[in-house]
């Protein structure tokens, strides 16, 4: 993989994409990785690809988390990272050995599945804390595999009663726990190079200043429209994810 896709064009649009996506999962708590993954596929195929957004999102989610500190419920994120933790390790070995065509047509399933899922009316359990280790458990070994669980994820943080800011910031906090546990063992497998560091962390880092502004506008414009934005991607990417066109 070449760093010089930064200094292109192609680089302008990746990072720019990385602003707008971070703004939009700053207000509607979820849908950032969604947006990146087709341009992130694209350019670096899928076995790059989740690495790569390993790293961004880990500032991203770190971001998310900081600014919104102060209304994080630490035992949700407890009980969350006692199951996601083993099993994100479980799921980022088992991504290492899985040929990258199966990869990219199970994601793309599975992107359409959590659309599907979302206007189902089905609702989750009623949550209570103990939940949260088995939520974690599950989770975490699909943010491994797939690399990204924030669409299905959200409605039990909401359903416990987690809203706004503590929704955002508690389910980032959760969210950078497996995106390190994840990066350890990718590394380990020589999925997480110096040059998937570097471009991860750039777009990152814009991820960061998005995040701020995404925390500055969260109660001034309807959640619904971002909702909307990440929800027309979400189908968009998981049908050409499955035929083969991205």
């Amino acid at each position: 993989m070449s760093l010089s896709i930064l200094y292109g064009w192609q680089g302008v649009e990746l990072l720019a994409l990385s602003l707008l996506a971070s703004i939009i999962a700053a207000v509607a708590g979820f849908g950032g990785s969604v947006i990146l993954l087709p341009l992130v596929v694209h350019l670096f195929g899928i076995k790059e690809a989740v690495p790569i957004l390993t790293v961004a999102q880990l500032l991203g989610n770190a971001s998310r988390a900081w600014f919104g500190r102060t209304d994080i419920d630490w035992k949700v994120v407890l009980y969350f990272c006692l199951g996601c933790i083993p099993s994100a390790i479980i799921g980022a070995v088992m991504f290492s050995s899985i040929h990258a065509a199966w990869l990219k047509t199970g994601l793309g399933a599975f992107l359409i599945l959590t659309l599907v899922y979302r206007h189902s009316g089905l609702k989750p359990v009623t949550m209570h804390l103990p939940h949260f280790i088995i939520l974690g458990a599950i989770f975490g070994w699909l943010s491994a595999v797939v690399g990204t669980v924030g669409p299905l994820v959200a409605p039990f943080f909401l359903d416990y009663g987690l809203v706004g800011s503590a929704y955002i910031a508690s389910e980032a906090m959760t969210a950078v726990v497996m995106h390190i546990t994840k990066g350890i063992v990718y590394s380990k497998y020589a999925l997480l190079t110096w040059n998937t560091v570097t471009i991860g962390l750039a777009m990152g880092l814009v991820m960061i200043f998005g995040s701020f502004t995404g925390k500055k506008i969260i109660d001034r414009l309807p959640k619904i429209w971002f909702t909307r934005i990440v929800e027309a991607v979400v189908l968009i990417t998981g049908i050409g994810f499955i035929t083969g066109i991205m």
